[in-house]
């Protein structure tokens, strides 16, 4: 996926900015064919950035498209473990 568009996340993804998140991440899902979501700059979020992340892999799955989560950092990757989701994300440990 070296060529595909990647779209940044913002460094704090809480309840208040989710909304507008998942709607520019679900536009871009909808419109590429393949899509790289870079976490790497989030310092200050809560399940409602795993919610925007499961919302875009929905809609690129629906559009037979491919999301791919990078950067994800740890803190994130713990939270997505706690809620079971790390596996639908296809995360790493």
């Amino acid at each position: 996926m070296n060529n595909s568009p990647v779209f940044q996340l913002p460094e704090v993804l809480t309840h208040d900015q989710a909304r507008a998140v998942v709607t520019q991440v679900c536009n871009l899902a909808r419109t590429q064919p393949t899509l790289q979501i870079d976490a790497s700059k989030l310092t200050q979020f809560d399940s409602s950035a795993l919610a925007v992340l499961l919302a875009g892999l929905r809609e690129a799955a629906q559009q037979q498209h491919v999301l791919q989560v990078t950067g994800l950092p740890a803190k994130a990757l713990a939270l997505a473990r706690v809620y079971g989701v790390q596996d639908l994300l296809h995360l790493q440990s």
